[in-house]
């Protein structure tokens, strides 16, 4: 490769090149070069190898930077990588100016306005001998190190303007000369190259993770399991792949608006349970089935909650399937931080297309299962009341003849007594028909009589009614938000007794009277039965999903011995602050 080329004859195409013949033409074309500019080829063409190895964007710029300082014996150098749009830089990445200096000086350049942004407007090569007198300067800000030379050069790929390759600080003081700028010419078109392998590398590692986790989010949404797990497995996976602050899942909210009921974040539990109200500009669209994007949702006047404050670029996409929205995906990047490409744009509204349709069919199945329960519970009611209840009340009947006959008292007594128990036991039966034949809509909204429904409900496929008990007021002090996730634990709790611990008898206790671990007052779930235990070595994804929902909210969630002989069976305690 040499810096001028002459014109040369292109060789046939039958005829291979000869490497004697290839030396020679380069040789000839370094003639017509000066000494200075001769003697620094050698450090061009390993400047040139230097910015072709790897593929990754990101490490690509930082390599040319650093290669390019070197090269022009620059103190700073800095790429400014020009937005879709061209109105300004979407990235910025610097060499000589440390991280701890770069946290200083704050927010990096827009490219939207100063020398920068002439650049971005005027794609040529600029070189000043004190930039601070260029009427195009908007000086720097506060912490910046000053700067007085400068050299910028555009950098093309396939083409177009990718960006601007940016020099400043001479060392020892003197110019760039022309010299500095013929090699940096030549090592932006090298860097256009390698920037274009990348960006291509980059696409297709892109859409292979994003493909990745579509098929993620699938397999977790008909696996069967628990729906809010699911649903938090879209906010990790989705975090993870657009490389945000946060993965949020909204669904609409029975009130209007929309409800966060699965995050990915730091601080997690502050954010659920959170309600978008109908109001919101954002909302409307989403409920349309159309996506927003946000290039600072802290400052966007959309943007109406208070959970935004601390956010930058976010993509609001909605999950709409088969004409319907299903909820939203929200993933947002920290303020600062890069906005979002195209690309990254596109492939994320396909993942939540995908996402959306996994809902659809999940939700199907669903429904499904919850049919074929309602019809079990049907025709276990039928039966109840046709044949138990009959005989029971045979058998009183039977009873109170006896007790007539008897001459005995204590006999009579004892066979009094257990008519009243057939009474009672009665009694209790057409309560469990009436709940049994009670659809969704029709249970009431007290926490209390939400935990009997589930435990009515569990009676089912148990074949027996868990016995319970309540301590403390438990409607009044309880909130809506752990209500919501302590009924979740105990449907977790009762499908895993059924499902796994073989038990013959099962005891709920709530108490809205304990004081947790740190002082606070909480309420405590225990579910305890007299099954086969926790196996060692055996799935733990309930107990985990359990626990993960107490320590959301501040509490804590652990097992134990069982109340069958010798301890026999397990206790799950489930407690969370009020």
């Amino acid at each position: 490769m040499s810096v001028q080329e002459s014109p040369q004859s292109p060789d046939p195409p039958s005829r291979a090149p000869d490497p004697l013949e290839a030396a020679t033409r380069a040789a000839r074309s370094l003639q017509g070069l000066s000494t200075e500019l001769t003697a620094r080829v050698p450090q061009l063409l390993e400047a040139m190898r230097s910015v072709g190895t790897g593929l990754e964007l990101h490490s690509t710029l930082d390599r040319i930077c650093e290669t390019a300082a070197e090269l022009a014996d620059s103190r700073y150098a800095a790429i400014g990588v020009v937005d879709p749009e061209g109105r300004g830089l979407s990235d910025f990445v610097t060499f000589g100016i440390s991280s701890e200096l770069a946290r200083k000086i704050g927010h990096r350049p827009d490219g939207r306005s100063g020398l920068l942004g002439a650049l971005i407007s005027h794609a040529d090569t600029v070189q000043l001998a004190d930039l601070t007198k260029d009427p195009r300067a908007a000086g720097f800000p506060a912490h910046h190190p000053p700067m007085k030379t400068f050299l910028g050069v555009p950098i093309r790929v396939q083409g177009e303007i990718f960006g601007n390759l940016y020099l400043a600080e001479k060392n020892g003081g003197g110019q760039f000369n022309e010299y500095d700028v013929h090699m940096v010419r030549v090592l932006a078109t090298e860097a256009g190259i390698a920037i274009g392998n990348a960006r291509l590398y980059e696409a297709a590692t892109q859409r292979e993770r994003w493909i990745d986790g579509s098929v993620a989010v699938t397999t977790a949404l008909l696996s069967g399991g628990d729906a809010d797990d699911a649903l938090a497995v879209v906010a990790e996976q989705a975090r993870r792949l657009a490389d945000s602050a946060a993965g949020i899942v909204l669904l609409p909210a029975e009130e209007g608006g929309m409800e966060i009921v699965a995050v990915s974040a730091e601080n997690a539990a502050t954010s659920l349970g959170v309600v978008i109200p109908a109001e919101s500009p954002v909302v409307e669209r989403l409920l349309r089935g159309e996506p927003v994007f946000v290039d600072d949702a802290a400052s966007d006047p959309r943007m109406v909650s208070r959970l935004t404050s601390q956010y930058g670029p976010c993509m609001m996409l909605p999950l709409h399937s088969g004409g319907r929205v299903l909820g939203a995906l929200v993933t947002p990047r920290a303020r600062g931080e890069r906005p979002f490409s195209e690309s990254e744009r596109t492939l994320a509204t396909q993942f939540a297309s995908q996402a959306a349709l996994a809902l659809m069919m999940a939700e199907a199945q669903r429904d499904r299962e919850r049919l074929a329960v309602f019809e079990d519970r049907d025709r276990i009611a039928r039966d109840l009341h046709d044949l138990v209840i009959q005989r029971l009340f045979a058998t009183g009947m039977m009873l109170e003849g006896a007790q007539r006959r008897s001459v005995v008292p204590d006999v009579r007594d004892g066979v009094g007594k257990a008519v009243d128990e057939l009474d009672v036991t009665i009694q209790e039966i057409r309560t469990a028909i009436f709940a049994l034949q009670q659809g969704p809509a029709e249970a009431p909204s007290g926490l209390r009589t939400k935990v009997l429904r589930e435990i009515n409900t569990a009676a089912v496929p148990l074949g027996f009614k868990p016995a319970h008990r309540f301590v403390g007021p438990i409607d009044a002090v309880v909130g809506e938000l752990v209500g919501k996730n302590l009924i979740a634990a105990l449907r977790e709790a009762l499908s895993n007794a059924f499902r796994h611990a073989e038990a013959s008898r099962i005891e709920v206790v709530l108490d809205a009277t304990v004081t947790l671990a740190d002082g606070r007052p909480g309420v405590r779930l225990a579910v305890a039965d007299d099954g086969v235990g926790i196996p060692d070595g055996g799935r733990r994804s309930g107990l985990r999903n359990l626990r993960r929902r107490a320590e959301s909210l501040g509490g804590a969630s652990s097992y134990g011995p069982g109340i069958g002989e010798a301890g026999g069976g397990t206790t799950l305690v489930w407690e969370a602050p009020l």
